[in-house]
């Protein structure tokens, strides 16, 4: 019983973590528009999106037999396919953020982790009336 309820909440939570480690990134772009050399970078989150459900259908995690051992697959929280932005506009310094694109990505990626949120929320609320028998 218990697998059936995370499994219908493991696809909304793949991609808020993703959703959420992506507005890290681009908050990172953001911060660094004034940094000389600083390229600016993001991931296709349509391709990592598809490879942390294929890892975790397939359960190949590592696993950590001492303590010592780094973290791997979704346990690490790391992205795998962060990508350099092109160069939209030139810059003297070499720094490749270009402030419009970083902020409409910025705000495209918040909407859409709100929306995760929204959904993954009434997911919970359906499953406690359900549970409560209302």
């Amino acid at each position: 019983m218990l697998n059936k309820l995370d499994a219908s909440l493991n696809f909304q939570e793949t991609a808020l973590r993703l959703r959420s480690q992506r507005q890290e990134l681009l908050a990172a772009n953001i911060a660094n528009a004034d940094t000389p050399g600083y390229k600016a970078r993001d991931i296709n989150f349509t391709q990592a999106f598809q490879q942390a459900l294929q890892t975790q259908a397939s359960g190949s995690q590592t696993a950590t037999t001492n303590p010592a051992h780094f973290a791997t697959g979704s346990s690490a929280n790391q992205l795998s396919g962060v990508l350099y932005r092109s160069i939209i506009q030139g810059s003297v310094d070499g720094n490749t953020v270009d402030m419009d694109t970083e902020q409409a990505q910025f705000t495209d990626n918040a909407l859409r982790y709100e929306a995760g949120v929204t959904m993954i929320s009434g997911q919970i609320k359906k499953m406690l009336s359900v549970i409560q028998g209302q």
